[in-house]
């Protein structure tokens, strides 16, 4: 967003009209090709349709919602900020990084909740909870990411020539846009950070003193934990810590408070955007390493002698 500061100077936007057409475009080609597999293998075993499986459905569907949108915004970046389409459709797009984002917060925290108690309350919760119930609770986090992203809509998301489209929204409605974003962060990326943080340290400990253990069970909760920690590292911490960082120096820039190292959170605001967006193209591998079928196909790959190899042409 550009703005002009009697005394703090003008915010350059170079990197953000490289950095982020760069991103997009990338995480569009990715996320495309990703999703669009998830949701074969998806079809392919529906009759199979396991509880965790209708939160990676959701998951796929939330990217699918946002990864549509990028062509605009790579238009919008690539034109120098120059929005062409609409105060409405500017909102849309938007509403959809949302909804996306923290719809991926919840239905990974969802998945973490059931492997949690899959393996450490396994006698507890064994044919207890159906595929009507994941349904509910699939419907329940929609609901709650929608009303935690309805009131963004409300803030001014277009410049008074609507050529700009803001992720956040004007100098004018800025100190209330942080506290409503301060609220988002606590509630939907803070509380399901602290809820997947203790279903894994407590996973953890399971897996370390439970030696009859099957050794598949553990790597399956291995490799989604890797996969979960990549995307809470990479893709959510950053965005929430500088986004927010972002909006205090806008703030304190209106009153005249000034200093050099604004530039550098701008920039890391900037960055913290393309790997929240990225996260669309990071969610697949949640399928991929939720399918135990490929993981036992991996096994008797490494099992198979030498001969076997040269018999098959492999």
């Amino acid at each position: 967003m550009e703005s002009n500061y009697s005394t703090c100077g003008k915010v350059h936007f170079d990197f953000t009209h490289k950095f982020l057409p760069t991103v997009y475009v990338a995480v569009f080609t990715l996320g495309l090709l990703g999703n669009s597999f998830g949701l074969k293998s998806v079809y392919q075993n529906w009759q199979k349709m396991g509880n965790v499986n209708i939160f990676v459905l959701n998951v796929c569907l939330a990217d699918l919602l946002y990864i549509f949108t990028l062509p605009f915004l790579v238009f919008y970046y690539a034109l120098n900020s120059q929005w062409i389409f609409g105060d409405v459709f500017c909102k849309i797009v938007r509403f959809c990084f949302c909804m996306n984002l923290y719809g991926s917060i919840g239905f990974l925290t969802c998945i973490s909740v059931y492997r949690y108690l899959g393996i450490v309350h396994t006698l507890r919760v064994n044919g207890r909870i159906t595929v009507r119930h994941s349904v509910m609770i699939a419907l329940l986090v929609w609901f709650l990411v929608f009303c935690q992203c309805l009131p963004d809509l409300f803030f001014e998301k277009t410049s008074n020539s609507n050529t700009s489209c803001f992720d956040t929204t004007s100098d004018t409605y800025i100190k209330d846009y942080l506290k409503y974003s301060i609220g988002r962060t606590v509630f939907g990326f803070g509380i399901p950070l602290l809820i997947m943080l203790c279903c894994y340290g407590h996973v953890a400990f399971t897996l370390m003193t439970k030696k009859e253990m099957d050794v598949i069970l553990k790597l399956r909760c291995l490799r989604l934990v890797v996969v979960l920690t990549l995307l809470f590292s990479i893709c959510f911490i950053p965005y929430h810590i500088f986004r927010n960082f972002n909006l205090v120096t806008r703030i304190y820039k209106l009153s005249g408070k000034c200093h050099k190292w604004y530039s550098s959170i701008y920039i890391a605001n900037q960055i913290g955007n393309g790997l929240a967006c990225m996260n669309s193209a990071i969610n697949p591998l949640v399928y991929l390493f939720n399918s135990d079928e490929l993981l036992m196909k991996c096994f008797v790959r490494h099992k198979r002698s030498p001969a076997n190899r040269r018999n098959t042409g492999t």
